[in-house]
């Protein structure tokens, strides 16, 4: 319980500091861009009811949780295979290299030209993103695999998907989450962008309509709504994590205490 609380005062401490900095250093203030927290804070359960939730923060859930996954699955997929076979890896890692320099906003004016303006478009985009902190920790985790237990694995008969499943996919593991959590972090921004090209509704579309109606004290909860979306996705990824990598965390805590 005592370990608890402590971790609670850890999360929180920072936070807590920066929100009463916040709150101080905008007291009083008369700037129509730079209103008090306050103000900022009384204005969010007006604007956020419930039906805005549902119109506009669940859409933009939606098409991250679309796009997150997408990339997850083509990112470990393909970097499974570039990853186990060297030849690949040389034939595609120019291809690679280039494309992952291109900023995926870029691409938005391209994407919308086939996949229209729609839900898919945004998808894609946020997939376009994500995948490539995925691939390229599935490759060098993939690459970094134990050559020991690849031996191993091969005298015991254990090849193919066998081998894949119980030997190559656990040991790069750990690299492949360090990967999807920096693509949640991107997913959330490419997110908000693409929701302000041609959308209807969503985070970013709504955002973006409070400022062109100088709704500001009505922006800035918006711009506080996705730090707390951030955070609470933040927060459900890490026990997921946990829970998967358990052998993994609990191997590291061994390791300190010897």
């Amino acid at each position: 319980m005592r370990r608890l609380l402590l971790r609670l005062v850890y999360v929180l401490a920072l936070p807590a500091v920066l929100v009463l900095v916040w709150w101080l250093a905008s007291d009083g203030s008369t700037d129509i861009y730079w209103p008090p927290l306050r103000t900022i804070l009384r204005t969010f359960p007006d604007v956020w009811t419930s039906e805005r939730l549902r119109t506009d923060a669940l859409p933009s859930v939606l098409r991250l949780g679309a796009g997150y996954a997408l990339a997850a699955v083509t990112g470990v997929a393909l970097g499974t295979v570039i990853g186990s076979y060297r030849r690949v890896r040389a034939v595609c890692e120019p291809v690679l290299e280039f494309l992952r320099a291109v900023p995926p906003p870029v691409l938005i004016p391209v994407i919308m030209l086939f996949a229209g303006i729609g839900d898919t478009m945004k998808i894609v985009v946020i997939a376009s993103g994500c995948v490539w902190p995925v691939l390229l920790n599935t490759v060098e985790g993939v690459r970094a695999v134990d050559s020991v237990m690849t031996e191993t694995a091969r005298s015991y008969g254990i090849t193919g998907a066998a081998r894949l499943r119980h030997v190559v996919l656990p040991s790069a593991s750990p690299q492949i989450f360090a990967g999807l959590r920096q693509a949640l972090s991107i997913g959330i921004i490419l997110m908000v962008i693409s929701e302000m090209f041609a959308a209807s509704n969503g985070l970013g579309f709504t955002i973006v309509q409070f400022q062109r109606g100088f709704a500001i004290p009505d922006m800035w909860t918006g711009i506080l709504l996705l730090g707390l979306l951030g955070f609470l996705l933040s927060v459900v990824f890490q026990l997921v994590e946990r829970r998967v990598l358990g052998w993994y965390h609990g191997l590291r805590a061994s390791t300190r205490r010897s």
